[in-house]
């Protein structure tokens, strides 16, 4: 249990000492870099997969 509660501790800086701070999103659509490259979200290239009839 300690060294859970450390690692929420350490996890949680940005969110408790910065002023407006918050966790930074985790999603592949919000990131800008994958975006560029082509990369997005799997539940996209689901979607473009059956429209292309190519989902296995």
């Amino acid at each position: 249990m300690l060294i859970i509660a450390i690692c929420v501790a350490l996890l949680s800086v940005k969110v408790i000492f910065k002023k407006n701070g918050r966790f930074s999103s985790q999603h592949i659509h919000d990131n800008e870099a994958l975006r560029q490259q082509g990369i997005h979200c799997v539940l996209d290239q689901d979607r473009e997969a059956r429209e292309a009839d190519k989902a296995y």
